[in-house]
């Protein structure tokens, strides 16, 4: 092939990826202007902000190739660099359609305003421990997708290319668990996590503990820390509220919940339930369902088997106690020589506690702005509390919690104001 043909054919390439870069900037075609104003102004400006700087980068990137074939660079380096472009196209599309699918989850004007309260009570639950510290925590984006389990994609991490971190911290909550939506307190768990640097300090801080019992077990658990990091900050939040819905997730059959994949960062389902509810007993004493629910464990699945996942279940169980104490009273560098407990007191979530609010509360509970600005975080758990302790009652309080989430996302759409470009929108 003549070299002319090669940089014509090197031409009709790159001439396509401009063109779907491009195509890029356009973020309503991933998800609609009525998707886009179901955020929060501020989350809005800055996630739609950020990901046009991507669209930029890459369409830069493209337009510095296209000079580079008009002064005639070498083919071979250029289709070196084209097939970088490639890539990194396929990296972008990537990032902006897992927005735009998160933002289309809003499917609905109700719907809207639910993830919205949610996103409003998840910024509030990094708020309490994060701000004591002078951090400022990220705006959220909660979104409704398939599946057993929730996610984060936490703010701050590369996307594109290091000079683009994620503005916002976006939290993936299942269909099922949206009557029960405490797992995102284990989510923002982890951004907390990251940005203080509780979850390596907590990693050290278990080798520390365990390696006189056992190295293997110290190593197992310093594996973990990461993952504790978020149930320790659900249940410091939150108390037991989210403990059974963390057992329906992870349950299965015995060989499935003494299952240890390799490199996998969760603790198996025996000891994160046995965990969760250790830490139930050693902050609200050992009468309580959550003693119930750890018996029902132990007794469904023993953890009497010959194998290794047998045996670090019960080398923990014996160590539970300390795990607790180290996890929740012990003071860490990452919290200004403070324990956890100095800055989200579990205490405040005990059932007991929980339902006092409710009772001086009364009515206000579920109407007052002033309460739900400053008490977001123990009204979920108080309502998800009541559902788990009273069945006959888990229906109606599940019914009120998401309308009082749905209330609590219009106030904020109402308080934000903003339109999808920017522009005030006239409320009055």
């Amino acid at each position: 092939m003549t070299e002319t043909a090669v940089r014509d054919q090197l031409a009709l390439e790159i001439a396509h990826w401009r063109q779907a870069a491009d195509a890029l900037a356009d973020l309503e075609v991933v998800a609609s202007a009525d998707a886009w104003a179901g955020l929060e102004s501020y989350t809005r400006l800055r996630l739609r902000d950020r990901l046009l700087a991507v669209v930029g980068a890459l369409r830069g990137e493209a337009s510095d190739l296209h000079a580079a074939l008009a002064a005639e660079g070498d083919p071979a380096e250029l289709r070196r660099r084209l097939l970088r472009l490639r890539e990194r196209y396929v990296q972008a599309e990537t990032l902006i359609d897992f927005f735009g699918d998160a933002v289309t989850s809003r499917t609905s004007s109700r719907l809207s305003a639910l993830l919205r309260g949610l996103d409003t009570v998840a910024a509030d639950s990094m708020d309490n421990v994060l701000r004591p510290l002078g951090i400022q925590p990220p705006p959220v984006l909660v979104y409704v997708d398939k599946g057993m389990g929730a996610a984060i994609m936490r703010a701050g991490i590369g996307l594109f290319n290091d000079s683009h971190p994620s503005p916002i911290a976006a939290i993936k909550l299942t269909r099922h668990n949206l009557g029960h939506p405490t797992a995102i307190f284990h989510e923002t768990g982890h951004q907390v996590g990251h940005v203080t640097g509780w979850s390596a300090e907590l990693a050290d801080t278990l080798w520390n503990l365990l390696v006189r019992r056992s190295r293997e077990l110290a190593e197992v658990w310093r594996s973990w820390a990461g993952e504790v990091v978020g149930d320790v900050h659900a249940f410091a939040l939150a108390g037991w509220a989210p403990v059974p819905a963390l057992a329906h997730v992870v349950d299965g059959t015995s060989t499935a919940v003494y299952r240890m994949p390799p490199g996998d960062p969760h603790p198996f389902p025996v000891i994160r339930v046995l965990l969760n509810t250790a830490l139930c007993q050693g902050w609200f004493g050992r009468s309580g369902p959550w003693t119930t629910l750890a018996r029902t464990w132990c007794e469904r699945h023993p953890p009497t088997g010959s194998d290794g996942a047998h045996w670090i279940a019960r080398a923990s169980i014996g160590a539970l106690g300390d795990i607790v104490e180290a996890c929740t009273r012990r003071p860490m560098e990452a919290f200004g020589g403070r324990p956890l407990c100095a800055l989200a007191n579990p205490l405040l979530a005990s059932p007991k506690a929980l339902a006092e609010l409710a009772e001086r509360a009364g009515p206000s509970l579920l109407t007052s702005q002033y309460l739900a600005r400053r008490e977001s975080v123990r009204i979920l758990a108080a309502l998800v509390t009541r559902a788990v302790l009273d069945p006959s009652a888990a229906a109606a309080c599940r019914r009120r919690l998401q309308d009082w989430l749905v209330t609590l996302g219009a106030g904020q759409s109402a308080r934000s104001g903003w339109g999808v470009t920017g522009e005030r929108r006239d409320h009055g």
